[in-house]
């Protein structure tokens, strides 16, 4: 019986490939094929159709990486084949088995409208006329994307470096007749065959399977078929009809195709592969109107708005009829990591108004299949967006624990949960065969209390999206004996159906933390000091022109910059997509990413210059803007004022006897020794020493970084057992004023070098260090390691609105697994009474380590990843210069955490004026942080605050606007009115307004302006 099963299986398979998947396109006819290669980037349509084209043909190469030939093909249909199916089949040279990684068309009519797009699974097409004696004339945008995705170092990942040799060969340009009855044998074998091999041997729907797969191929004439299919077919009628089992589970099959939006190619060229994909997918739904097909990244849909309206007409008319779904209600799918709070926000602020303002889909389900681990404050923001749901992949990919639910409630750091799904097919690019189903039956972790999962099917990457192939696939399996069952429907069907069956799903609090992928929080790090400089300064840019808008009177507002923070916030947005702001796209995303943050940088500067000149006046008074939600040396937050004298005096400087120097300003005393390092740091007056005995904080690490796969991706725990401490010194040198005193030092290491600037300043809790690094290691990891005097459990590192605490030890495979964690501006460790922190102004990888010393006590390191060099996607990753700053804060709380590190982000900024500027408003409780200050977008005038609670607790504070308030609305982040939130602001007599924070609620008020 082995035997027999054995033989049928490799017959089945040979006979498939070697000749009925050949036969379905019969009868072909060479298609004439001339060319025009366009010079440098992509040129218009019009430009295209209208090029000097020269002859060509089958077997020439085109296409050096990152070219665009244009290939005209004209031919005439046979007056023999009327009454059959014709179809073009144009092959570039494409590889089957890696679709969206290589070249890729679009075809467009002589009159210029989109027909379909070209791809390695999808390379066919129907001619416009068709007809006995009809002219074939199409026209195929080709791009020649080079193949990148195998792992090695290359410098064809950006044009600048990339080869001019030609990439691929045209393989097949031919007009044929589409046999139906072949392609449909075809489909019912594949579904059959790939079902048959997963059900177990000793299931008697096996054998039945297997018998009429036999009989089957037996019928076919292999001389003969397209004349022997119909009878093949007929053998296998009878078990394609046997019906599924009662409890057999349910697949929701949602047509996807995931587009990263940038990635093995630049920006420019992910606006081709939507357009590219979109194009196929109205197509398709063209001629099957049972399709369904999600599509996220309100960005891509944008793009296809501004550069291929017809196809964006084609998209709304088939999202008003519901079948193009606009999903995720997110700008792009961004990271989760490392975007800022206020960063995220706006990806559902902008997201989900394109998708209400464009189709009227206020979309509830966030779609983030791909994302490398979500934060923990997702859940709030997911609820205060207006959405309902969340989905993802990507924990599947975690190495070392197997997450233990597919259904389930996830909650946040405040306690909110939100209705997950975690798709048990493990994979978010399904072509719907017999063994992903099975698997994802198989794998579902909630049987017995669920029966239903979701697939989302489709090639991504431009890999042409969802075929004709899986759809006929999702026919045969509707209700079939051995498989699950498969409905092809919306995300919001699955959704409620999911949540009406298992309303009590189990509970997982916290973050998902993906167990891989760890040097994502490092990799290129330009581009995450950009992302953090421009959030940062949007703060800052929206505060400012705030404040000056409602004190220049008036309703209006002209003077606040709408338009231009919109298209700067958008901007910041799509550089946060999961894989730039991680560091792992290649070398021409981040180039053109730095050179965009530049010129974001300098107009935000120039917006906030604006505003604070408007504010300031014309006059000599020296005046310091505080940007920060604190107050800061008598300055009030979101104020400018003269700077009160610090008054702890000023900054002493001495020789230590030891060598090396201590600083002390009053609040602080440290001893640098000649090496440039902390030896000891003790917060006054009471001298509690943060520094471990016997160690020294602030010493540079350099690790080797050569992990298993995944280069710019990953860092594999073995990177720790080598480290080189870098303590040597080539100079050192001091500069003291009563202000600040500043520690120089110059090392060298292998190919690189670095100046340390550690400085104390008159009145500052922070010794900072800045360190510029021209860094040209390869394949090495940089860290700085402080080992502090703290028995600390856990770590709390700020994430968005709040912050997350991490075990530090390791009890179980699942605190082991987070050997590289991920803060934003500051990390925390503590006893009860006592606590230290370090913040930074750029970096996001960091370890928590903790030993016991010889003297019984404990010591606990915390460790930040300042650089990287892997060599993949990008050969010459963060090669240069760089400027990282960061400082140790010793006797710090949380909330001296929270607020050193927004001083380390937003220094003041001074200017001379004509007077002092009061706060637009005030609150009295550091405990709310205010997070955001800005005009509401319905550009009604009125004031949106945004607050949260940053300690963990509960707290009661009062918010006073210091303009006239009519009225005090709580509001979602689309600024429309929430009435849950309508106890945590009441006004006051006064004009003030009582706040009532829960733990780290997030709180937006929207304040209409009274008259004056």
């Amino acid at each position: 019986m082995h035997d027999d099963r054995s033989i049928v299986e490799h017959r089945l398979r040979r006979v498939l490939e070697e000749r009925l998947r050949p036969a379905v396109h019969s009868s072909t006819r060479p298609l004439t094929v001339e060319r025009w290669d366009a010079p440098g980037e992509p040129v218009p349509v019009r430009e295209g159709l209208s090029a000097a084209y020269r002859p060509t043909s089958v077997g020439e190469e085109w296409g050096p990486a990152w070219g665009t030939t244009w290939f005209r093909v004209t031919g005439t249909v046979p007056a023999e084949w009327a009454g059959r199916t014709v179809e073009a089949v144009l092959d570039l040279g494409f590889d089957r088995d890696m679709p969206g990684f290589q070249c890729e068309g679009l075809v467009y009519r002589a009159d210029g409208e989109v027909v379909k797009a070209l791809n390695p699974r999808n390379a066919w097409v129907r001619p416009p006329d068709a007809s006995p004696g009809g002219t074939v004339e199409l026209y195929v945008e080709a791009a020649a994307n080079p193949v990148l995705a195998e792992h090695r170092p290359t410098y064809e990942g950006d044009r600048l470096t990339a080869s001019d040799r030609p990439l691929y060969r045209l393989a097949r340009m031919d007009l044929a007749v589409f046999e139906s009855q072949v392609w449909e044998l075809v489909q019912d074998l594949d579904v059959l065959g790939g079902l048959m091999l997963e059900l177990p041997v000793e299931d008697a729907r096996r054998w039945e399977i297997l018998r009429a797969v036999e009989s089957a191929l037996d019928a076919v004439d292999l001389g003969d078929v397209p004349g022997s299919a119909g009878a093949a077919r007929a053998r296998l009628a009878g078990v394609l009809s046997a019906p599924a089992r009662a409890s057999a589970h349910r697949v929701s099959a949602v047509g996807h195709a995931h587009i990263d939006s940038a990635w093995l190619w630049p920006l420019r060229e992910t606006v081709r592969k939507v357009a590219r994909t979109a194009s196929n997918m109205v197509a398709l739904m063209d001629d099957h109107p049972e399709f369904v097909f999600a599509m996220s990244q309100a960005q891509q849909l944008d793009w296809i708005k501004e550069h291929r309206p017809e196809v964006y007409a084609r998209v709304k008319k088939q999202v008003a009829e519901g079948r193009f779904v606009p999903v995720g209600g997110m700008w792009v799918e961004s990271d989760t990591n490392m975007v800022g709070g206020e960063a995220m926000v706006r990806q559902f602020l902008y997201g989900k108004r394109f998708f209400l303002e464009e189709f009227g889909v206020d979309t509830q389900e966030v779609w983030l299949p791909d994302s490398f681990g979500y934060t923990a404050a997702m859940p709030q923001i997911v609820k205060l967006a207006g959405a309902r749901w969340f989905l993802t992949q990507k924990i599947s990919w975690s190495q070392t624990n197997r997450f233990p639910h597919h259904t389930f409630w996830w909650e946040g750091i405040d306690g909110t949960r939100v209705f997950t799904h975690f798709p048990p097919v493990d994979t978010y690019n399904s072509d719907l065969s017999g063994g992903e189903l099975a698997h994802a039956a198989r794998n579902y972790r909630e049987k017995g209390a669920g029966s239903r999962s979701l697939v989302p099917f489709g090639w991504g990457d431009g890999g042409g999206g969802a075929t004709r192939e899986m759809l006929a696939r999702a026919r045969r399996l509707t209700d079939l004996e051995g498989s699950p069952r498969v409905e092809i429907e919306r995300p919001a069907a699955f959704f409620e159906k999911a949540h009406e069956e298992y309303p009590h799903a189990p509970v997982w609090a916290g973050e998902l933390y993906l167990e891989l992928h760890r040097g994502t929080y490092t990799s290129q790090a330009r581009t995450k000091q950009g992302n953090r400089r421009a959030e940062s300064l949007l703060r800052e840019a929206e505060l400012w022109a705030t404040t000056a808008a409602v004190r220049g009177g008036g309703r209006t507002d002209r003077a606040y910059p709408y338009e231009r923070l919109e298209r700067l916030w958008k901007t910041v947005l799509l550089h946060q997509f999961h894989d730039i702001l991680p560091g792992t796209s290649i070398a021409w995303v981040h180039r053109e990413a730095r050179e965009t943050y530049q010129r974001v940088h300098t107009e935000l500067a120039q917006i906030i210059g604006e505003a604070q000149r408007a504010l300031a006046g014309e006059g000599e008074v020296p005046l310091v803007f505080n940007g920060t939600p604190h107050s800061w040396h008598g300055v009030p937050s979101g104020g400018a004022a003269t700077p009160a004298p610090a008054p702890s005096g000023a900054v002493e400087c001495r020789e230590r006897p030891e060598g090396g120097h201590v600083l002390a300003n009053g609040r602080l005393r440290v001893e640098i020794d000649e090496r440039g390092l902390i030896v000891s740091a003790r917060e006054l007056p009471d001298g509690r020493e943060a520094v471990a005995p016997g160690r020294a904080a602030g010493m540079l690490q350099l690790h080797p970084d050569f992990p298993n796969m995944w280069d710019a991706w990953d860092v594999d725990a073995f990177y720790r057992h080598n480290v080189t401490d870098l303590a040597d010194v080539d100079s050192h040198t001091v500069d003291a004023t009563p202000r600040a005193a500043t520690i120089t030092v110059t090392r060298t290491f292998g190919e690189s070098r670095v100046t340390q600037r550690l400085t104390l300043s008159a009145d500052s809790p922070a010794l900072v260090t800045e360190t510029e690094v021209d860094w040209r290691e390869t394949e090495k990891l940089l860290k700085v390691a402080f080992p502090l005097d703290v028995k600390a459990d856990h770590s709390s590192a700020e994430t968005q609105f709040g912050h997350v605490q991490r075990p530090t030890h390791v009890n179980t495979s699942w605190e082991a697994a987070k050997f590289e964690i991920c803060a934003h501006r500051w990390l925390h460790v503590g006893e009860p009474g006592w606590g230290a922190a370090v913040v930074n102004d750029s970096t996001y990888g960091h370890d928590v380590t903790r030993d016991v010393r010889e003297d019984g006590g404990q010591t606990t390191t915390l460790r930040l990843s300042l650089l990287r060099a892997p060599r993949y996607p990008d050969p010459e990753t963060d090669h240069g210069v760089h400027l990282l700053r960061y400082a140790l804060v010793p006797g710090a709380g949380i909330v001296d955490a929270v607020r050193e590190g927004h001083r380390l982000n937003l220094p003041a900024a001074a200017l001379s004026g004509a007077r002092p500027v009061r706060p637009l408003l005030t609150v009295d409780d550091d405990r709310v942080v205010v997070a955001a200050v800005k005009l509401a977008e319905d550009r009604s005038g009125d004031v949106v605050v945004r607050l949260h609670e940053c300690l963990g607790g509960r707290a009661e504070a009062t918010l006073t606007p210091d303009f006239p308030v009519s009225s005090v609305r709580a509001v979602d982040l689309l600024e429309r009115p929430r009435e849950e939130d309508a106890a945590a602001a009441t006004v006051l007599p006064d004009g003030s307004v009582a706040l009532r924070l829960r733990p780290f609620q997030i709180l937006t008020l929207r304040l209409t302006r009274g008259d004056d």
